[in-house]
């Protein structure tokens, strides 16, 4: 096991964190904006209110407008790893005009497109520019690994206010936090130890900055959410490693405006809402609508800020946008339909609405770049 020394001064930027935090949560709630459901109309890049996707089996993550037209694209389709190409993404998000990537891999057995026995591996995080070209890195290309510079099934990324990057990274066992120079300075779970005891994470699927500095994680083996300090102590909790019925293979996890959390559970295909005391408050199945499968094990939801609930629906191979009241107001992607043409997506992961980072760590901007 690698054990990592906490940076000299971490209080001082979990402090710093906060605020910056609370300043975008503030300006967020301010700020009038077209939420998904009122992406605008024409083409162009970054454009508040398109989406973000990352189209796993598709090798690509694209940005979508409101009339199902691809305006940007990174990744060739390729199942080789390469300058140009992403194999199994399965995270994305804007960070300014650049775009963060999670380039995970796909197991061996996943896609049939994949034929490799060992699985098809990329194992890299990326920072893209508009032109498609990798302006930062960790992690090496097709190579899995711990070591300096090394991550395993990297599922989930996210910028941080002070600009550090936050990784889940899935098969090493562990939620690391490393600086544009590769140095990691945090890290919760013991590498490449999977379990539930103390700092122990079981195939962690996301990990996002919460206001008071801790750390929301999606403990997706473990069936769990947990909130740590970066004392390593869990501070708040929900589901249990031995009980599926409250949540079942956490895929994601986000703490709300209103102090509740979203998660993705996607072994029973729900999407639930709780609030503080663990009691759900809003309770959403992909599997039950019309041409549904029958697993379609939803990966990400993420709530937007006119209220309403993003949802990428995996194996239905869609994006879907639902009210409150759990109307469909907006798809994106054929219900069990996989492709590559108009309006085609093959197993979606994730999706994000350009702009709008509502129960989502706001990034800081790049000024090196």
């Amino acid at each position: 096991m690698s054990t990592h020394r906490l940076r000299t001064g971490l209080a001082a930027f979990a402090l710093a964190a906060a605020a910056t935090l609370a300043a975008a949560s503030a300006a967020q709630a301010s700020t009038a904006g077209p939420g998904a459901g009122a992406r605008h109309d024409g083409i162009g890049f970054n454009r508040p209110g398109d989406l973000v996707i990352a189209d796993q089996f598709n090798n690509r993550i694209i940005e979508v407008n409101a009339q199902h037209h691809i305006v940007w694209q990174f990744g060739d389709g390729s199942l080789v790893v390469g300058p140009h190409s992403v194999v199994g993404p399965n995270d994305a998000e804007r960070v300014g005009d650049l775009t963060l990537v999670s380039g995970t891999g796909i197991p061996a057995g996943a896609d049939p497109a994949c034929t490799d026995p060992n699985g098809c591996q990329d194992n890299r995080v990326l920072l893209v520019d508009r032109h498609g070209d990798i302006v930062w890195q960790y992690g090496q290309a097709g190579v899995p690994g711990a070591g300096a510079d090394q991550l395993n099934t990297p599922v989930q990324a996210t910028v941080l206010p002070y600009g550090d990057v936050l990784i889940a990274d899935q098969l090493n066992e562990r939620i690391i936090e490393v600086t544009l120079s590769h140095r990691i300075v945090w890290q919760y779970g013991q590498t490449g130890v999977a379990g539930s005891g103390p700092d122990q994470l079981n195939n962690p699927n996301s990990a996002e900055l919460l206001s008071n500095g801790n750390i929301l994680i999606a403990d997706e083996s473990n069936n769990r959410v947990i909130e740590v300090n970066r004392r390593h102590q869990i501070v708040w909790q929900y589901g249990d490693p031995s009980n599926t019925n409250l949540v079942n293979g956490a895929a994601f996890a986000s703490r709300l405006p209103n102090g509740d959390t979203l998660i993705t559970s996607a072994n029973d295909s729900r999407i639930i809402e709780v609030n503080h005391a663990g009691h759900v408050v809003f309770n959403y199945v992909t599997n039950t609508r019309p041409g549904s499968i029958s697993a379609p094990a939803p990966t990400r939801a993420v709530r937007l800020r006119d209220g309403n609930t993003l949802i990428s629906d995996q194996f239905n191979n869609q994006v879907i946008e639902i009210t409150p009241q759990g109307r469909i107001v907006f798809t994106q992607g054929a219900i069990a339909v996989s492709g590559t043409g108009f309006d085609q997506l093959n197993a979606p992961y994730d999706a994000k609405v350009v702009g709008d980072y509502t129960g989502l760590t706001p990034p800081g901007i790049f000024s090196r770049f």
